[in-house]
């Protein structure tokens, strides 16, 4: 403990002993005036002293000569067992909780009077995705896991309103289904994201570009930003993404050879900053790229876009119920050891 921090303590040590004799001492009870002056003081110095009682009890433990120290409340033989500069404890991993999927929140881009991408004779992102959509909900389905769409026809939403009915369904999954326009029409390939701060201008101008209708004000920035950093649904967010990233890639480019693997990627996309279970967003094709055009106009390849994503969302599943195991196993050998 460094002198400053001993100074305090003896400071609050000898403040507490000259108020607890003062306290036991028996004192004349003044009357008059002089009584109601001696009560108000009495009345002052307790809201003053207490508070700076309070402040002093906490900056003797918390104040440091370099990083901040971990307040943590306990007994008095627990804390002198302590060793010094024990930081908080680890996040509990979800896995303890042998937790389930049971209902994904799928969301397909676009609709209503915003078309997303679209190509000069009028193929929109917005049908590709809601067909997408469909048939993975179906796929999903066979499972026996719940599935809510976001929108199950053509029409529009503000990225506030998916993300609310994603968060009323208390939903365990989220993942929104776009296609991709690239400037440079000879780029091709699949990218998924999580949230995240923006990698590169092209990503943040891409996000810029998706946010553009949220329906969220600036006073609700705050409490947006809040969570999205929150270490368990970021790491498990990640998880989600590189499955169904390597499944969307592997899958596809048995029927599209030119395929690029775009990566796993992070964004501030307003739709996974705003619920509150692990998402992603899955850049599934290019509208850009002619060649992904025609085959995106073919209702098999949508049909094996949604079987990419099945897998990669039942291939993360798989693997937490694998850590899940691990995890038991690792723990029953330390108990018999």
């Amino acid at each position: 403990m460094s002198e400053l921090q001993g100074l305090k303590k003896e400071m609050l040590r000898r403040a507490v002993l000259e108020n607890v004799q003062h306290v036991r001492e028996p004192r004349p009870r003044p009357s008059g005036k002089r009584a109601i002056w001696v009560r108000r003081s009495i009345r002052a110095g307790a809201l003053v002293l207490l508070p700076l009682a309070v402040f002093l009890s906490v900056n003797i433990f918390s104040t440091g000569a370099s990083s901040p120290e971990v307040l943590v409340v306990d007994s008095p033989a627990t804390a002198r067992a302590r060793p010094a500069g024990l930081r908080a404890p680890r996040a509990i991993e979800p896995n303890l909780f042998h937790l389930q999927i049971k209902k994904v929140v799928v969301d397909a881009g676009h609709g209503g009077n915003d078309p997303g991408s679209m190509t000069p004779d009028g193929f929109a992102e917005k049908e590709i995705t809601l067909d997408v959509a469909l048939k993975l909900k179906e796929l999903l389905e066979k499972d026996g896991i719940e599935v809510v769409l976001t929108r199950s026809e053509d029409r529009y939403l503000t990225l506030k309103d998916r993300a609310a009915s994603a968060n009323e369904s208390r939903g365990d999954l989220f993942v929104a289904i776009h296609v991709n326009s690239i400037p440079a029409e000879s780029e091709r390939g699949v990218e998924t994201y999580f949230a995240g701060e923006a990698e590169s201008p092209a990503i943040e101008e891409l996000a810029g570009a998706e946010n553009r209708e949220s329906g969220y004000s600036l006073s609700d920035f705050r409490k947006l930003l809040e969570g999205v950093y929150a270490g368990v649904r970021q790491n498990e967010s990640r998880q989600l993404a590189e499955a169904v990233q390597k499944s969307l890639f592997h899958s596809l480019k048995k029927v599209n050879p030119k395929l690029e693997d775009r990566g796993v990627k992070t964004a501030p996309f307003v739709v996974l900053v705003a619920t509150e279970m692990p998402g992603i967003l899955a850049e599934v094709s290019c509208m850009s790229n002619p060649e992904e055009v025609e085959l995106l106009r073919s209702p098999e390849y949508r049909s094996q876009i949604a079987a990419a994503l099945h897998r990669g969302i039942r291939a993360y599943d798989s693997k937490r119920a694998l850590e899940k195991k691990a995890g038991s196993g690792d723990r029953s050998e330390r108990r018999g050891s």
